[in-house]
């Protein structure tokens, strides 16, 4: 069976702002220092999905930058451009319809395109697995991450203790998602050991995701069908600009996975972590001696625990313990780290003040 990598890149990264913009997503910039957060995702899977067999969906202010920065091997042709934003059950949707009818019944493999992931060859095996599974048992498989913390910032995913299989590797039965806790809750889920993070990475055939878009999801699935005859043809883009409008806005988490009865999870240990905000930097950067990460011309004196981010200006700082400071060209950015998930109120703030040119 064919296999093919679906990967939504089409957010717009609002708790990293002001580096991450509508128009200059993360995902679309080199944060690691490797290459675009994108590219690494596209390379990550090499030798498990073929390259070339990279579908992408974004959205039109994002396109064109996607489309010059990405790598060679995806075709202009697999890159599915949305005209306004409906959550992922519809992005799923779009890229599971496009597949099926251009490339037959085929194997999807979903991926965010803003992780980082430290062990590529561990996550090459898991993902490997998940195909392997998802082709034998015919259900929806997500790969859930063994928590190192307990994070308030990750949803949870709690699994039935036994396996239903043992080969190639575990694969347990789901009995709830959890959405982001609080920090008791959180506590109770890491000391279980019953609860993996939901680390928004799927797998299954193209068919049994459709099937279960018209099950769960009906009205989405009844809109978005008329689009398939269309899809690979010159007539794509205008169908999809006209009905797109009209679609359900809802997460798959929320419209299938929490209602299907035919999921199953695989434990991943591979070094994750989404980089979903400024405090998420650790993961990549090890901090220095005072627990600093600094990326910027920078001077301090009693300067600890602080991530400090710039262009190029100087930035000098006294006595500051546990901030984040991202200096951009046309903005700053200065909270607690504990605030980091705070930091996509702002960015409402400004559209709700018209102020777009900062978005």
């Amino acid at each position: 069976m064919n296999r093919f990598a679906t990967i939504l890149a089409g957010g717009g990264g609002t708790r990293f702002w002001p580096l991450s913009r509508q128009e200059t997503p993360k995902q679309l910039l080199n944060i690691s220092g490797n290459d675009i957060m994108l590219n690494d995702t596209i390379e990550r899977f090499e030798g498990v999905i073929p390259m070339e067999n990279t579908v992408i969906v974004t959205n039109q202010s994002q396109a064109t930058l996607l489309e010059s920065k990405m790598l060679s091997c995806v075709q202009n042709c697999n890159i599915l451009v949305e005209p306004v934003a409906r959550n992922t059950a519809a992005s799923i949707l779009y890229a599971a319809l496009f597949i099926e009818k251009c490339h037959g019944r085929s194997l999807m493999a979903v991926l965010p395109s803003d992780h980082h992931i430290t062990n590529t060859p561990q996550f090459a095996e898991t993902l490997n697995h998940a195909c392997a599974i998802a082709v034998e048992t015919e259900k929806i498989v997500t790969i859930g991450i063994k928590p190192t913390f307990a994070s308030t910032g990750y949803g949870y995913i709690s699994l039935d203790p036994t396996p239903i299989l043992n080969h190639p590797c575990p694969a347990y039965g789901v009995t709830e998602f959890v959405e982001k806790p609080n920090f008791k809750k959180a506590q109770h889920y890491y000391s279980s050991g019953q609860y993996m993070w939901n680390s928004g990475m799927f797998v299954w055939t193209t068919s049994v995701i459709i099937e279960s878009f018209k099950r769960y999801l009906p009205r989405l699935y009844n809109h978005m069908l008329p689009i398939q005859e269309y899809l690979g043809t010159d007539r794509q883009n205008v169908m999809i600009a006209n009905i797109y409008p009209q679609l359900q806005n809802i997460s798959i988490d929320y419209g299938i996975l929490e209602r299907s009865d035919e999921v199953v999870i695989i434990p991943g240990d591979f070094g994750w972590n989404d980089i979903g905000s400024w405090d998420a930097l650790g993961s990549i950067f090890p901090p220095d001696e005072s627990g600093n990460i600094v990326k910027a011309n920078h001077m301090g004196i009693d300067t600890i625990n602080s991530i400090v981010y710039g262009n190029g200006r100087l930035i000098t700082t006294i006595g500051i313990d546990g901030l984040i400071i991202a200096d951009t060209e046309d903005a700053i950015l200065i909270c607690p780290k504990d605030k980091a998930q705070s930091v996509k109120d702002i960015v409402n703030m400004l559209k709700e003040n018209e102020m777009m040119e900062y978005i």
